[in-house]
């Protein structure tokens, strides 16, 4: 961030009277500028023994396979999200059954939340995805996966299948943010 929100004047990070984080602070109105990590929601849709993955058409990671997850919007619940998403990736209706993974990316300022859902209906590629398909736990792209949130979910929905409980499970990737 180069200049304020508010006024248009130039900003510097530094520790604000009281705070005890950087922050934007314009130093001609003085207002302060937090930015807080960013929300990541989606679903774990399944049909019987079989998952739903989307094949991504856009970057980062063009080409891989992911479970349908994006960016929470403002006024939205993280579930709402998670619905919405799987719906704009895999056009796909899901029926959530309840929170299943969350992980904190702090390196990258990122939390993810998944849904296990079952799905309803038919489904198709949405406008960001080149592909979706059902697959089975031994037919899963593993290598071919986009991102660590998706292949642990996955990890872990097999083996909790086995078990016969789903407990929420909480995860952090990486280290904290460099300075």
């Amino acid at each position: 961030m180069n200049f304020c929100g508010t006024c248009g004047g130039p900003v510097t990070l530094r520790v604000p009277p009281g705070d005890q984080h950087e922050r934007f602070v314009c130093e001609a109105c003085h207002a302060i500028h937090y930015v807080n990590p960013k929300i990541v929601t989606g679903c774990l849709p399944t049909r019987g023994d079989r998952v739903l993955l989307c094949q991504r058409a856009i970057a980062p990671r063009k080409g891989a396979w992911t479970l349908p997850a994006g960016y929470l919007e403002l006024g939205e619940t993280t579930e709402a999200g998670a619905v919405r998403e799987t719906r704009e990736e895999a056009l796909a209706d899901v029926l959530v059954d309840g929170l299943y993974t969350i992980f904190n990316l702090p390196r990258i300022s990122q939390v993810y939340f998944f849904f296990r859902a079952r799905l309803r209906g038919d489904f198709a590629p949405g406008s960001e995805t080149l592909a979706v398909r059902l697959f089975e736990e031994a037919d899963v792209p593993w290598h071919e996966l986009a991102f660590p949130v998706v292949t642990n979910t996955l990890r872990h929905y097999f083996e909790d299948r086995r078990l016969g409980r789903y407990p929420i499970r909480m995860e952090d990737i990486g280290g904290a943010r460099p300075r």
